[in-house]
């Protein structure tokens, strides 16, 4: 999907989310307020605390991105960090470690951010919560941005 597409976010999305073993029972959260919010989730994994490597999980996110199963993705490691530098090897994806509503509104209008990624060790359920609300909510502004975020792909 182009931004202007998804940036409008009308009607239900196909949402990819995963996590690495930080992040179950933070991804069963978030799925559950996706679906409260309309949209259709597609659960990548894991399930478990077993230790398993979060690049596999942020592949996995970019592989649904990229041949359509998903519209967007959410991805959550203990910070953040590690499955966000992974996700955004991909060329397709715009992946964003947000730590405020502000983060997310602002990466949603400006960068056209199709990835939101999320610290399950450091961000509060509370704020994740008007995080993936905020996320979901904003549209791409275009504009200016899109000849910026075209640079990026």
């Amino acid at each position: 999907m182009n931004g202007e597409a998804i940036g409008t976010m009308a009607g239900a999305l196909t949402i990819a989310i995963a996590s690495d073993h930080a992040g179950p029972e933070l991804k069963a959260q978030i799925a559950a307020q996706l679906r409260d919010l309309g949209h259709t989730v597609l659960d990548l994994g894991t399930d478990g605390s077993a230790s398993v490597d979060y690049p596999t999980y942020a592949d996995a996110v970019a592989a649904a991105l990229a041949d359509g199963r998903a519209a967007l993705g959410v991805l959550i490691c203990g910070t953040g960090i590690g499955i966000s530098i992974a996700a955004n090897r991909h060329r397709h994806v715009r992946a964003a470690l947000c730590h405020s509503p502000t983060d997310a509104r602002l990466t949603r209008l400006h960068n056209d951010a199709n990835v939101l990624v999320l610290g399950a060790r450091t961000t509060g359920i509370e704020v994740v919560k008007d995080i993936v609300a905020t996320f979901f909510a904003t549209p791409f502004e275009g504009g200016r941005h899109a000849r910026r975020v075209a640079m990026l792909g």
